[in-house]
Formats: structure tokens, C-alpha cells, sequence
């Protein structure tokens, strides 16, 4: 396992302790979460990005899929 080192003001340490210890997460399993979260949102935001970039305008109705799939 690796360590990391954060350089942050008084402020904001005080802020993120309590922020860790009112969810009840250490704050490397916050600080984890957090950076993990903030990687999948920007992931996210790509693919939509991508997806709207492509996007011919179709739309189908719920009766048009479902005639589509036999329902």
C-alpha cells in the first residue's frame, strides 16, 4: 500500500475531519472515496460528452421499442 502526503491549510483540516468523522470514515478511507469519485465523475462526463457529440437526434416512443422487441 502506498502513502500519500497532503498539504492543506488549518481551515480546511478542521473542515475535512469533521466531515470524515460525521460520516464515520477515516480520513484516508474519505480522502479514497473522494478522488476515487471526483475520477468516475470526470470518466462520466466524457462518455456524455461523447454520447451527445453522436447523438443523430432519434428518439423512439415506448410503444415503437416494444413493438421493436416483441412485447
Amino acid at each position: 500500500m502506498t502513502t500519500m502526503t497532503l498539504r492543506i491549510n488549518q481551515d480546511d483540516s478542521e473542515l475535512i475531519k469533521k466531515f470524515a468523522a460525521t460520516h464515520d470514515l477515516s480520513l484516508s478511507d474519505f480522502a479514497r472515496q473522494a478522488m476515487i469519485e471526483k475520477i468516475e465523475d470526470d470518466y462520466d462526463l466524457a462518455a456524455l460528452r461523447q454520447a451527445m457529440a453522436e447523438d443523430n437526434g432519434t428518439r423512439y416512443t415506448l410503444a415503437e421499442i416494444k413493438k421493436a422487441l416483441a412485447l
